[in-house]
């Protein structure tokens, strides 16, 4: 749920109990109920577009950039040659924007189940919904986790830009929907997925990282800084059929790094070095405690 008085919205979730996040609305753009949950698109004093979904902030125009490359560049610069890439959620269109970036690159699908969020960022949005205009992206309107199984041994690369594991979400936080990606991965595929916060959801990231351990044989946690999501912070979940997550086996040439405003090699190595208490839960889990 969410509320709005005095012209501040409030993000409230059972998720991040006893604590909110407020940021100031100057205008609703969009207010309606899709097939799957509430849209809500709002103008913001300081942090330009936001948009929600049933009353949780999915990015704000201020620092969706940092969501965006780091969900996306850790993956595709830890394989030496991806071609073709997948996208489950991320209707938004920011993650294929960054996807885009990359020259290798030759097919990029994308399987959203609510095309009213398309259609709402392609209307309001055009700085993430730019992504669509890439030739190379095809849009498949569907379940994520029935998508996956039709595609055996195929992407090079699956990146979950899902929403937090309640509602049409959680689904995608299941063994069996990483299964599928493991399934529908190429021999030397990657997978990235919306990780939580390891400050506010310690219990997911756990989960999470065991049903990966168990299915891929090299896996990571990346901890991204983001001003206006719970904690200030969001995770990225990483499994690899091969190639080493820690270190890029590419990096970006000049032209393409100075279109970034996160990613960098060196941010790649960092955010795989966590704090103290989240070392050890991933020590916990690396050694089946």
């Amino acid at each position: 749920m969410n509320s709005i008085k005095d012209g501040w919205f409030a993000e409230i979730c059972e998720m991040w109990p006893g604590r909110a996040l407020n940021i100031k609305v100057t205008k609703e753009l969009y207010n309606k109920r899709s097939k799957f949950q509430d849209i809500k698109l709002y103008e913001t004093e300081s942090c330009g577009k936001m948009l929600t979904l049933d009353g949780i902030i999915q990015f704000t125009e201020s620092d969706e950039f940092a969501y965006q490359e780091m969900m996306t560049h850790p993956a595709l610069f830890s394989h030496p040659n991806p071609r073709r890439v997948l996208v489950i959620g991320g209707g938004d269109g920011g993650i294929l924007r960054e996807i885009a970036k990359h020259d290798t690159v030759e097919e990029i699908d994308i399987c959203e189940i609510d095309e009213d969020v398309i259609n709402v960022c392609k209307e309001y949005v055009p700085s993430l919904a730019c992504g669509f205009d890439d030739p190379r992206v095809s849009v498949h309107i569907a379940d994520g986790g029935i998508f996956i199984k039709e595609r055996r041994n195929y992407y090079d690369a699956i990146i979950v830009d899902s929403s937090d594991p309640i509602g049409p979400g959680e689904a995608l936080f299941q063994q069996t929907f990483y299964e599928g990606m493991k399934s529908a991965l190429a021999p030397e595929g990657i997978i990235a997925a919306q990780g939580e916060s390891i400050f506010l959801h310690q219990d997911i990231v756990e989960k999470m990282m065991r049903i990966t351990k168990s299915l891929f044989p090299v896996w990571g946690y990346a901890c991204v800084f983001i001003p206006t999501y719970p904690g200030g912070n969001i995770g990225v979940c990483l499994g690899s059929m091969e190639h080493p997550l820690e270190k890029p086996l590419r990096v970006p040439n000049k032209a393409m790094q100075d279109k970034l405003k996160y990613y960098t090699p060196e941010i790649h190595s960092a955010s795989m070095h966590l704090p103290a208490f989240a070392a050890r839960l991933m020590d916990k889990v690396r050694n089946n405690r």
